[in-house]
């Protein structure tokens, strides 16, 4: 498997690959690697001629040092994982210093209030931080195509409004929510939940499908009294929010209207480990 950690190296043997006629797909990681990331090379794998992974903690991303602190980090755990895979895959594991130079800082981006609702909220700058992270990626990999998972909905329509802002000639694609057989989205954050949480996390999954069967009937304002009901009463998980937005504008839904879509976003903290999750509801 071929390891690079420095800008030139990686996109040289991109480049030289794309000379070939090789399509190359990319798939962007903050490592800890799981079922979830493996469902995404798979996308890659069969779209592509040629997939690059990178492996790096975005430190701009992260509005909680703590939370960036904790982070799970092992690289050679994750190289024997991808080994695993496919042994072609090329793997970007650049430092912070070689992404940002001195300046660890994000970019400014105007993503016409997409950034604003929901994670954006909650997480002050986690989406310019995100943006500026795969912008430099973007430059330095050149992919093709790239691939992104849809338990990040609202992070994947951000990535698609960063090309379009950028005129990034690549491709997004968002891949389905991997999710372990109890329903709980696929996370490297679940590495981090006790026993006892992770066994309380499904009821986030749970709930979202109790909405869901909710939505035809009932108004946003009733689904949404309904999910914040069920968590008054939970003893292990602490609701965040819950919102039912545009599934392509992400605005609050205050009413339905039949030629719309939309989709359930919520987020819920197991102790101190902070879950996200989302789900079509039309």
């Amino acid at each position: 498997m071929h390891v690079y950690t420095h800008r030139p190296q990686i996109s040289a043997a991109v480049a030289n690959h794309k000379k070939k006629g090789a399509k190359v797909g990319f798939v962007p990681t903050m490592g800890a690697l799981h079922r979830g990331h493996a469902s995404l090379f798979d996308f890659a794998q069969k779209n592509c001629d040629l997939v690059v992974v990178s492996i790096f903690v975005n430190p701009t991303q992260f509005n909680n040092p703590k939370d960036l602190e904790t982070y799970p980090r092992d690289l050679q755990a994750d190289l024997a994982f991808l080994e695993g895979i496919n042994p072609n895959i090329l793997v970007f594991a650049p430092s912070t210093t070689t992404i940002y130079g001195e300046n660890v800082s994000a970019l400014d981006f105007d993503f016409d209030g997409l950034d604003a609702v929901m994670e954006g909220a909650f997480r002050p700058g986690h989406f310019e931080g995100v943006a500026t992270v795969l912008k430099y990626l973007f430059e330095i990999v050149n992919p093709d195509m790239a691939f992104f998972g849809e338990k990040d909905y609202q992070q994947l329509q951000i990535i698609k409004k960063l090309v379009e802002l950028e005129q990034i000639p690549v491709e997004i694609i968002g891949c389905p929510i991997s999710r372990h057989d109890d329903g709980l989205a696929e996370s490297s954050r679940n590495q981090r939940l006790s026993k006892q949480h992770r066994e309380a996390a499904p009821f986030i999954y749970k709930t979202l499908m109790q909405a869901k069967s909710l939505f035809n009937d009932k108004s946003t304002s009733e689904v949404e009294a309904f999910v914040e009901n069920e968590f008054k009463g939970h003893a292990l998980l602490n609701l965040e929010y819950f919102e039912i937005a545009n599934a392509n504008s992400l605005a609050h839904a205050s009413e339905k209207k039949a030629d719309e879509q939309y989709r359930a976003f919520i987020a819920a903290f197991a102790d101190e480990v902070r879950l996200i999750d989302n789900i079509a509801l039309n």
